[in-house]
């Protein structure tokens, strides 16, 4: 049997749990949002009361937060499994966007629009990687739905940092409004539908996010096999958590577990990268289309989700809101 692995070490191994840094919640609470009965049944999202959550946020926590990827190394050890047979279709559709020792992934330098996330679960402080997605509101962040969901618990103290660089925030922390994942994420953990969307509040002058830091395009429904560039802030060995890195290659089904109706491509980054943007082509000004989700055990390929209907849905939802 293939064993998964999470980013963070290229095992699938839980020992790690026993050295979490065990922090206080404090900060920011979660409230389910009202329901007007019109809500997208394939779509769970949750208002966020986000006093408290960029202060929360110290250089010393944001230095020992875990790498969010052991929640879906959880997703991944529960013997998660598609619920469907193949992945899913639909209209091809996009949105218009705005302006260690690695063996595959290469540093970059930093891009405004993606950034590291930070948020707790439970009692643990972790974080991941997201980037800022072009959408009405001009607040929306693209990022992993275990970096907003674990087992139907959403995070708190979530804060988006743009452009991170070795401790630096140029645009500071944008602290979350909503969150947003696919019903199946939420409901039973499963990795086709490894996405979730956060709508950030404005910052103290009023300005949106994007209209600070740009946003990128999104697309889905697309056809598979493209050539995808994958962005992300690797933080378990060789990579320190400190800076940017990207993959790029070409597109493949995942031989593993094929109900995931996921794609791979070649990547060695590890944990913190979660969450990290995949853009159509080569570089970071292509459409947003996956996210780093999740490996292989003894395998530099990275997998992300196929963008099909439900998680536009998702990212319709979180846009518009």
């Amino acid at each position: 049997m293939t064993r998964t692995r999470s980013l963070a070490s290229g095992l699938l191994t839980f020992s790690a749990a026993a050295v979490l840094a065990l922090t206080s919640a404090g900060g920011a609470s979660a409230t389910p949002a009202p329901s007007d009965g019109k809500a997208n049944p394939s779509v769970a999202s949750i208002s966020v009361d986000a006093g408290g959550a960029a202060d929360y946020w110290t250089p010393e926590r944001m230095q020992s937060a875990i790498p969010g990827d052991t929640l879906a190394g959880k997703a991944l050890e529960r013997g998660n499994r598609s619920s469907l047979p193949v992945v899913e279709k639909g209209n091809p559709s996009t949105t218009k966007g705005t302006k260690g020792k690695p063996t595959i992934a290469k540093s970059e330098n930093p891009v405004s629009h993606i950034g590291k996330v930070f948020f707790t679960m439970g009692t643990t402080n972790y974080v991941c990687s997201g980037n800022a997605v072009s959408s009405a509101n001009g607040s929306t962040v693209a990022t992993a739905g275990h970096c907003v969901n674990e087992s139907g618990a959403y995070a708190t103290n979530f804060v988006f940092v743009p452009a991170y660089d070795n401790g630096a925030a140029p645009y500071g922390k944008w602290t979350a409004k909503a969150l947003y994942a696919p019903t199946q994420w939420v409901a039973n953990g499963d990795m086709t539908y490894d996405t979730g969307f956060v709508v950030v509040n404005k910052d103290s002058n009023g300005q949106a996010l994007t209209d600070v830091v740009g946003g990128s395009g999104t697309a889905f429904n697309q056809a598979r096999g493209l050539t995808y560039t994958a962005y992300g802030y690797p933080q378990a060995s060789p990579f320190n958590g400190t800076s940017l890195w990207s993959c790029t290659g070409t597109a493949k089904n995942d031989p593993n577990n094929p109900k995931f109706g996921t794609q791979g491509i070649p990547c060695d980054m590890t944990g913190g990268s979660s969450g990290g943007p995949w853009f159509i082509g080569i570089g970071s000004d292509g459409l947003q289309n996956s996210i780093n989700s999740y490996g292989y055990n003894g395998s530099a390929v990275m997998y992300g989700p196929y963008w099909g209907t439900d998680i536009e849905a998702t990212y319709t939802d979180a846009a518009a809101s």
